[in-house]
């Protein structure tokens, strides 16, 4: 009860953050953010349609949950760090999740862009959470820079293929004194929880939840892998071994000798 993810100067009960494309309607929201537990969820600005009265996506999320605003669509340090005023600037809070992506058939993060855009919004009091590859030179540099977490990629973005970048990511798990959240490719529940498990501080998740045949159920499953990695890796897993060990004596079978 007492392991709460603090991040931003607020401590979570959930270290599931959820996003809020490709769903079939934005009616679907709320039951995801209810089902998956989620209180972080991410939305980019330029979803939301401020003049309108009727259909504004962010009337669909609940007020106590924290609003990600993120800076898709952008392709330099610029114009991220524009967005990111633009958000705030319309009452979006704070927070505010770096995308700097210039690679159109990839969809990777610019590293060296990224954390331009950090170090302008660290200084302007953002609470900065930058999408990056799994690379420690960088996340250095964020750390540096004063980020709030780092958030590599599972896989590339909306494909589902799991973690892939396991090893790297591990790296930064050990090397990086910031929440590590892994963002993007996460298809299934395990992946998640196996990423939790090896000491992830958090997860976010959309494409998997939003693509799936029931996107509550979904999302409940997923809220359900995140805390039972979480629960393993607070457990301490036992060391691995290359040869068998029986977990019960064989000897005295059947009272022989």
């Amino acid at each position: 009860m007492d392991d709460l993810f603090e991040i931003g100067g607020k401590k979570l009960k959930s270290r599931l953050i959820t996003g809020t494309g490709k769903y079939s309607s934005d009616a679907l929201i709320p039951d995801i953010i209810s089902e998956s537990g989620s209180q972080v969820i991410t939305v980019a600005l330029r979803r939301i349609d401020f003049d309108s009265e009727t259909d504004n996506i962010l009337d669909r999320i609940p007020e106590h949950v924290q609003l990600l605003p993120n800076t898709s669509g952008a392709r330099n340090a610029a114009e991220a760090v524009r967005i990111a005023k633009l958000a705030r600037a319309a009452g979006c809070g704070n927070w505010i999740k770096i995308e700097v992506i210039s690679d159109n058939k990839y969809l990777l993060p610019d590293g060296f862009e990224t954390v331009e855009a950090t170090k302008v919004l660290v200084k302007e009091d953002f609470i900065v959470l930058p999408y990056i590859s799994p690379d420690l030179m960088v996340a250095k540099r964020l750390e540096e820079a004063g980020a709030a977490a780092v958030m590599p990629l599972g896989a590339p973005i909306g494909t589902n293929r799991g973690l892939k970048t396991k090893e790297l990511v591990k790296i930064l798990i050990n090397e990086i004194d910031l929440p590590v959240i892994v963002d993007a490719g996460l298809g299934k529940p395990s992946h998640a929880c196996e990423a939790m498990e090896m000491g992830a501080d958090a997860c976010l998740v959309n494409t998997a939840i939003a693509g799936a045949n029931n996107p509550g159920a979904m999302a409940r499953a997923f809220g359900k892998a995140v805390q039972a990695g979480r629960e393993a890796f607070l457990a301490g897993p036992g060391a691995t071994s290359e040869r068998a060990s029986a977990s019960s004596p064989l000897t005295g079978f059947l009272n022989e000798p």
